[in-house]
């Protein structure tokens, strides 16, 4: 690696100091700099307020060279870039009023990184790589805890740089700034050592999950009927299946998850775990943990000093859904004995067997108590694991990098839309996480290295019914090869009673693992004319999957 240069920025005294080299009026560092990676500590004289920090690198970037953008968190999109690709932020259109622009941006990394609407300017969190042919140039950083690591690349202007996410830290003592490991090789070859290099536990709790989820067919319209049916309908791929998941809807408001829906689930939500288990599946239940619904939660009216609150002590919008949804501060002590009963009744009184974890970003959306926002995501992370024990926890809506070898199964794309080309103001790309099937699919396969090296990989639900959905057969079949090619978490939200024979076909075939080995995927083309081609071998053979990302056509019908 070439020699980089640091660029520190921070304030001491009323006073703003802007900084080039590794030294400083009031710090020094230790940097280790070799083809093994950077590991540099700043080392303050006296308590420093850090604004910025950046080790910036040249980099002689070759013709087609492309560079991995891993986005912000499970929605966020995610792909191999070339010099001629734009990575956009949040649109003009998002900022049609204050309003607008504050809902725009409350999922994403929009407020403390950097877009610009040209060519080869991209940013990705935590890890990054080159890709020069076949071969890989990987640089990742071994923890978020000091802060969130995202990774610069200007192709037209040779940078690279590797930044730390300092914002609201003050420092006094050594800090570890980067802890960046480089590995370059096979695809498979660099992500192998990364995830050795990270420490993570080998021993996991699952291999593979396949079932259903509420969601997608009814979204908060569920009742006990309707979950007792659709359960009986899934005995037809009984053998197929573990687990059986109740998604948002069961609870009366959100953030008041012990206060089901007595109307809708008159018998409580024991008795479904219940009738799950006697059909030898895993239960599962959806949780916004760190939310509740503005103007209607009950916890929020009876304790509103659990919230998070910005510097001019406003209450914080943690999430847009719902109306728009606080957040609860994981530091105080109170709302933690909250969220451990919290998960207590719905583990052990109740019996679900696993937790899907949604909105979790909303914990991290601006520094405070003298954390980076990277901190306050790996501590709350851990309060999770804490809570939830040995028990599985699926995330989603997570920065990626904080959940690594704590939950079990995470979210790696966007929801799924009921249309496959996705709503009307998606064309309008207003912002990196809108749901889509494209944007699902397109991160399934470039954040495919994920799966079983860091958790499994749940790339959204498929579809195979014939109603509530605006999908074309070929359109239902591509996206669920893509789940079985790139996830171990499969789910669908259909009441398999009123399938198909060809339709249970498909679904036993897509539950079924598959031997898979993925040789290569890569954009032909531009990423705006949407052609994709997948390599790989299954039950022996060689085969080549290719479609349009945004037609959903191609040759899914051959290769099945």
């Amino acid at each position: 690696m070439n020699k980089p240069v640091l660029k520190l920025k921070y304030s001491l005294a009323g006073a703003v100091y802007e900084t080039v080299g590794f030294s400083g009026p009031h710090f020094s560092v230790i940097c280790v700099n070799d083809e093994s990676g950077v590991k540099l500590t700043l080392i303050p004289s006296r308590p420093i307020t850090l604004i910025s920090a950046a080790l910036e690198f040249w980099h002689e970037y070759e013709e087609n060279e492309k560079f991995f953008v891993n986005g912000y968190q499970s929605w966020t999109t995610s792909a191999e870039m070339s010099s001629e690709d734009i990575y956009p932020g949040v649109t003009s259109l998002a900022g049609i009023t204050k309003t607008v622009k504050d809902m725009a941006i409350t999922s994403g990394d929009y407020a403390f990184t950097r877009y610009k609407s040209r060519p080869g300017f991209f940013h990705s969190f935590t890890y990054t790589y080159f890709r020069r042919g076949d071969e890989f140039e990987l640089f990742g950083s071994l923890s978020e805890r000091n802060g969130y690591t995202v990774f610069y690349s200007d192709m037209d202007k040779h940078f690279f740089s590797m930044e730390k996410d300092v914002e609201g830290l003050t420092v006094s003592e050594p800090y570890e700034m980067f802890d960046v490991v480089r590995f370059v090789g096979s695809y498979d070859e660099v992500f192998d050592k990364y995830f050795a290099a990270m420490g993570l536990p080998e021993k996991k709790r699952i291999d593979r999950l396949t079932g259903y989820t509420s969601w997608y067919n009814y979204f908060q319209k569920i009742d006990e009927k309707i979950i007792l049916r659709d359960l009986k309908g899934l005995s037809r791929a009984h053998d197929s299946v573990n687990i059986f998941q109740i998604d948002d809807g069961y609870e009366t408001f959100v953030g008041d998850w012990l206060d089901y829906n007595g109307k809708d689930f008159p018998n409580g939500m024991k008795t479904v775990a219940d009738a799950v288990h006697r059909e030898g599946y895993l239960a599962g239940i959806w949780l916004a943990p760190f939310n509740v619904q503005r103007g209607k939660s009950r916890i929020l009216k009876e304790h509103p000093d659990w919230i998070i609150r910005t510097p001019e002590g406003k209450p914080q919008i943690g999430c847009i859904g719902w109306g728009g949804a606080y957040t609860l501060d994981i530091y105080n002590p109170e709302v933690r004995e909250h969220l451990k009963n919290v998960f207590d009744t719905v583990l052990n009184d109740w019996g679900y067997d696993m937790v899907k974890l949604d909105f979790l970003y909303s914990q991290c959306r601006t520094p405070r108590n003298n954390k980076t926002r990277g901190t306050i995501m790996c501590e709350a992370m851990d309060f999770l694991r804490e809570c939830v024990g040995d028990k599985i926890i699926l995330g989603c809506g997570v920065p990626l990098g904080p959940a690594f070898g704590v939950v079990d199964a995470c979210r790696i794309s966007c929801d799924v839309d009921l249309t496959y080309g996705g709503k009307f103001y998606n064309s309008m790309s207003i912002n990196n996480e809108l749901p889509s099937a494209q944007n699902a699919i397109n991160n399934s396969m470039f954040r495919r290295h994920l799966n079983g090296r860091a958790f499994l990989n749940d790339p959204d639900v498929f579809f195979l019914r014939d109603h509530n959905l605006k999908f074309t057969w070929e359109q239902k079949l591509l996206l669920a090869k893509i789940n079985n090619l790139f996830g171990r978490v499969l789910f669908v939200s259909d009441n398999a009673e009123e399938y198909s024979d060809a339709e249970l076909k498909v679904l036993r075939e897509t539950f079924n693992d598959t031997d898979a080995k993925i040789l290569d995927v890569k954009c032909v083309g531009s990423r705006e004319e949407g052609n994709y081609e997948i390599k790989y071998i299954e039950n022996g053979e060689e085969k080549m999957l290719y479609f349009n990302i945004f037609s959903g056509s191609g040759n899914i019908l051959e290769v099945r």
